[in-house]
Formats: structure tokens, sequence, C-alpha cells
């Protein structure tokens, strides 16, 4: 595996690992034990998370989600809203249809 490779799927298990830890955040230690990586390697994937408005320091200098992560969940779940709303309508259609 590549460096760049292995660096970027490092940067994707500390996003993962970020993961309902919004409030409270998780300190360096704590994503280097859920990764099992360095702490001196979460600190760059936390750069790069954060470079990248993926992820912030909290004042209490723990790590969380950013707001513009937050974001594309919540892009996400209306998406999927709007999507439910609209094979709930199709299947009304479907059978309203079948009765006739």
């Amino acid at each position: 595996m590549s460096a760049t490779i292995s660096a970027s799927a490092r940067v994707l298990r500390v996003l993962k690992a970020l993961k309902g830890h919004t409030v409270t955040g998780l300190s360096n230690t704590e994503l280097a034990k859920l990764t099992g990586d360095s702490p001196s390697n979460i600190t760059r994937a936390m750069q790069t998370l954060i470079e990248e408005g993926l992820a912030m320091k909290l004042d209490n200098g723990r790590f969380a989600h950013s707001v513009g992560m937050l974001q594309i969940a919540q892009a996400h779940a209306e998406h999927m809203a709007r999507l439910q709303g609209r094979m709930q309508e199709i299947n009304q259609r479907i059978a309203a249809g079948s009765t006739n």
C-alpha cells in the first residue's frame, strides 16, 4: 500500500471514529486507541480534517466533527426524507389504482 493510500485511509478511520462524539469530542489519545494508530499520526490526520472543514478542535482541546460535516449529514437526512415522501406518494397512487 502506498503512503498516500495509507494516509488517506488513516484520515477516514479518524473521521469515522469521531462518530457519536459531536458535542463532547475525543482526545488525541482516545482517537489513537480507537484507530490503533499513533498520536502523532492522529495529529496529522486531524490537521487534514480541520483544513478540509470536516472536523474541528473544541474549546476543551478535544476533536469533533465540524459544522460542515454535520451539514453534509443533515443534507443526506433531508434528501432521504424527500425520497421517502415521494415513495409513499407513488405507493398510494399504486394502491388507489389497484382498487379499480
